[in-house]
């Protein structure tokens, strides 16, 4: 893990940011002895966020025309 001062943090933010992503961490120090560790946050995604599927026939609109009705001849 990288170890930066302070100043060289604030000095290059962005790049410090970087750093951090790429490696997972880097430490900062100040002056008076004290340590932080920056990390990224991991990305949250959705559990709704799922791949599609590709069906092995193209469907047309009559064929979900068909299986919405056969849903509800079912639940009637």
């Amino acid at each position: 893990m990288k170890s930066y001062t302070f100043s060289e943090a604030r000095q290059n933010f962005a790049a410090i940011l970087e750093q951090a992503r790429r490696d997972g961490a880097v430490r900062i120090q100040r002056r008076d002895g004290q340590r932080f560790v920056l990390m990224p946050e991991p990305a949250i995604t959705s559990p709704l966020d799922i791949s599609g599927i590709v069906p092995q026939q193209p469907v047309s609109r009559n064929d979900i025309l068909q299986s919405i009705q056969e849903g509800r001849e079912h639940y009637e």
